[in-house]
């Protein structure tokens, strides 16, 4: 079949190439002049299946209450906000009763340790080299940080992570680097979970997907699709549509605009994230992996030789405006851990500061299949696990596509949810 993507970050480039393997005649249409140019740009880049979980949770709007008046507040609302925002957010609180959360987590985890699978399997096959360190660990602060996470532990047992907790000594054998300054109670540490380049790693599978004949068509805005023929899309500033025999969504922020007019209502807004990423000065002084502050919900990332320092969930505002209080908490974060990873003589001139919009749906599983539109298929709303669990979402929708039963229970992963 001749398939259209729209929109070429991480989820889409997955998606082509997964498209391309079962021998469908593939173009990707992206709005930017490159691919992963947006939310999978300059993300944390970490892959622990065991933490992806929905952010509609029990508890989690006192939580956020809490947090409003925090001068480092790993959670921020920006005001005004506009009625999408508002009605997302109703939708978000009626999310986190206990057996819609469950119904979720389960839904995301499961989904979640089938990407890893599928990235690892991708990445031994093609032989892809990009940035990846191996081990990933939770630091907590004092025992208040221990309580956070103890209704957590479960959930790993559950799914069968492997994990043990760690004092101060063991957390500093694992990662040598951390401030000596710095006291803490210990922390939480998964030995199978790794820390990964998503730009790099869509770069280097979009090559491998040119190379079996995807077309990319960069600086192509998609200004509507055609209601009468779902498959079908006008590009601005061209006269005459282009037609397909299948469309993929997977254009993030832009997807619910776009389907909005073909009675598609899908409620999903941006929850915005920083990160800054700086030249490493002295490896001996940089983490190993990649690490989360419990307490900020910050994670420190090694990627070569770089380390980046990404968090923050802010509904509200917009993409151009970057909050200072946000970076200063990456900074602060950064200095608290590992002060002497990078140059921090005038660290902002020599750090890249990036503000990224998270495409997130109420309830926190993403929307993946059929559209219930002819010839229109959906693979959107992944939120701040886009990285994590893109691979598996291509496969499992090719699959589908393709007429196969998925590899994976998709139950809770399609449109239907909605209703």
């Amino acid at each position: 079949m001749r398939v259209a993507i729209i929109g070429a970050g991480i989820v889409g480039i997955t998606t082509a190439y997964e498209l391309a393997c079962d021998g469908h005649e593939v173009t990707v249409f992206e709005r930017r002049g490159a691919a992963a140019e947006e939310t999978s740009f300059a993300n944390a880049g970490i892959m622990s299946p065991g933490y992806v979980t929905p952010w509609a949770a029990p508890g989690m709007p006192g939580k956020v209450l809490s947090h409003l008046l925090r001068r480092h507040a790993p959670v921020k609302i920006s005001l005004p906000l506009s009625l999408a925002e508002l009605a997302w957010m109703w939708k978000w609180y009626q999310s986190c009763k206990l057996s819609t959360y469950l119904a979720n987590r389960s839904h995301m985890q499961r989904l979640a340790f089938y990407s890893r699978e599928r990235l690892q399997r991708i990445s031994a096959e093609l032989k892809l080299e990009y940035d990846r360190s191996a081990g990933y660990m939770v630091l907590l602060r004092d025992e208040k940080d221990r309580r956070m996470i103890e209704p957590g532990l479960q959930v790993l047992r559950d799914a069968g992570v492997a994990f043990r907790e760690v004092n101060a000594e063991q957390a500093r054998l694992i990662e040598p680097a951390i401030n000596p300054d710095t006291a803490f109670l210990g922390g939480l540490h998964l030995p199978d979970d790794e820390v990964a380049n998503c730009r790099q790693f869509a770069l280097l599978l979009k090559a491998e997907a040119q190379r079996m004949g995807v077309k990319f068509e960069f600086n192509q805005t998609v200004a509507h699709i055609e209601p009468s023929q779902a498959a079908s899309f006008l590009i601005a500033g061209e006269a005459r549509p282009r037609s397909f025999d299948r469309l993929v969504m997977c254009a993030g922020l832009a997807s619910a605009q776009l389907l909005k007019p073909l009675g598609l209502k899908i409620p999903m807004v941006a929850v915005y994230g920083y990160s800054i990423s700086a030249t490493i000065r002295e490896p001996l002084n940089a983490p190993r992996s990649a690490l989360m502050d419990e307490r900020y919900k910050v994670a420190i990332s090694r990627l070569g030789n770089r380390v980046r320092v990404a968090g923050s969930a802010e509904i509200g505002g917009s993409l151009a405006n970057k909050r200072a209080a946000s970076i200063q908490t990456l900074y602060k974060v950064l200095h608290d851990w590992f002060p002497g990873a990078a140059q921090h003589s005038g660290l902002a001139a020599h750090a890249q500061e990036w503000k990224g919009a998270r495409p997130m749906l109420p309830d926190g599983p993403p929307i993946i299949g059929a559209s219930g539109l002819p010839g229109l298929w959906l693979n959107l709303g992944h939120g701040s696990s886009g990285w994590a669990l893109s691979c598996g979402s291509a496969r499992a929708l090719a699959d589908q596509m393709g007429g196969k039963t998925a590899e994976i229970d998709m139950q809770g992963l399609d449109i239907s949810r909605l209703a």
